[in-house]
This record gives C-alpha cells, sequence and structure tokens, in this order.
C-alpha cells in the first residue's frame, strides 16, 4: 500500500464501514489540517475547511482507488475544499485594493502556488498531486512568481 495502510481498512472505507472512515480520519486529521492551513493560512477557517474536506471525503469514497494513496487523494480533495473556501472569501470581500496602483492579488490558486513552493518550501510533486496540475505547470508557475517578486523588489529599490 502507498501510505503503509491496511488494504482492508481502505476497502472497508470504500465500502461506508464508519469504523474504517474514523481510523483514516483519525490517522490523517492532523497532516491534512496542516496542509489545509498551508493554503488558507487561518487556523479557524482550517477547522471549517478540515470539516469539509473529511466530508467530501466521506461522500466520494466510492471513487477512492484503494490501490492509490490515500493521503495524496485526501491532500487533493483538502486542497480543492481550501480553494473554495478561498474564492468564495474572495467573492464576499470584493477582493479590492486601497490603492489602485498596487495589483490585486492572483487567483488563488497560482498565489497558492508560489506560497508552498518559495515559503512552505514543499516539492513541486506533492504540490502538483494535491492541486492536480502537471508538475510543469508548477515550475512555470513558480518561475513567474518569482519574476514578478524581483521585479516588484526593483520597483521598491530592493536588489536581490
Amino acid at each position: 500500500m502507498p501510505d503503509g495502510l491496511d488494504g482492508d481498512l481502505l476497502e472497508r472505507f470504500v465500502q461506508g464501514d464508519q469504523a474504517a472512515f474514523e481510523s483514516l480520519f483519525r490517522q490523517f486529521e492532523a497532516d491534512v489540517y496542516r496542509w489545509i492551513v498551508r493554503i488558507v493560512r487561518d487556523r479557524s477557517a482550517a477547522d471549517d475547511v478540515l470539516v469539509e474536506a473529511f466530508w467530501r471525503a466521506y461522500r466520494g469514497r466510492a471513487g477512492f482507488d484503494p490501490t492509490r494513496s490515500f493521503g495524496a487523494w485526501m491532500r487533493r480533495i483538502a486542497s480543492n475544499a481550501a480553494l473554495d473556501h478561498l474564492r468564495a472569501a474572495r467573492t464576499r470581500a470584493g477582493w479590492r485594493t486601497a490603492d489602485d496602483r498596487i495589483p490585486s492579488a492572483p487567483p488563488p490558486d497560482r498565489a497558492i502556488v508560489a506560497t508552498l513552493a518559495l515559503v512552505e518550501e514543499q516539492p513541486y510533486a506533492e504540490i502538483a498531486e494535491a492541486l492536480d496540475l502537471p508538475v510543469g505547470t508548477i515550475k512555470s508557475r513558480v518561475f513567474r512568481a518569482t519574476r514578478l517578486l524581483r521585479k516588484e523588489l526593483a520597483r521598491l529599490g530592493i536588489t536581490t
């Protein structure tokens, strides 16, 4: 098993066994929570997103392949739930800047890629798997983010 999990446990989860789901929740709750916090940057929001992510996993359990990594599958679900949360928050807030000369924030998934790669130092392959994007796309977005950051720093008179 890719996660080192008992195949029987994963099979029981797919079949809807409540005890199997609870066992997986206990094993992955902390890791998934940390993953979500990296994306949403708000611990109280991460609590809600965590519940939503595991609820989505439970509802979609029939589509899970027990021979694959449960952790990777859960990170993908958590990433999608976190991105949905950020999109909803952006819509509610209107995402306006106080100064028209300052560009508005990039779309959440692009900002998240840059944050996960440059700040959190997550491996490109892990980011790609969680966001369901090719590794090349992750590399490209990190390159662009780095270029934009350098340009903005230069504009502010900060040399790298």
